[in-house]
């Protein structure tokens, strides 16, 4: 089963999902800013995507400043700030059996189907 964290309005996301579907195979597709993931699946996203956190989330967004961050926050508040703001998920992030990755570039996901 594969699993995205999708954004309609994100072209790589919509790239990343066509790729997904040309593959074949069954896919849910999870719009993550209507159904944010919990502080404890963004953990498990981190973990299968063996990355820190500052490497999740979008230090380019306006939100990012706003919200006091830096490249220098703890990673928890990183996380929270993921779970509270899912428009700092950096996207789109594939899941297959317990692997996962960042579709940036789409082709990046072939790489755990």
């Amino acid at each position: 089963m594969i699993t995205i964290w999708h954004h309609p309005r994100c072209s790589k996301s919509r790239q990343t999902l066509a790729l997904l579907e040309q593959q074949g195979g069954a896919i849910t597709i999870r719009k993550y800013q209507e159904d944010p993931p919990s502080i404890d699946e963004i953990r498990a996203a981190l973990t299968a995507l063996d990355l820190e956190a500052i490497d999740m989330i979008r230090t380019g967004e306006a939100l990012f400043k706003t919200l006091g961050l830096s490249r220098q926050s703890e990673s928890a508040a990183l996380i929270a700030a993921m779970a509270d703001n899912p428009v700092l998920i950096e996207r789109p992030i594939v899941f297959v059996a317990g692997r996962a990755a960042i579709g940036r570039p789409p082709e990046n996901v072939l790489s755990i189907l």
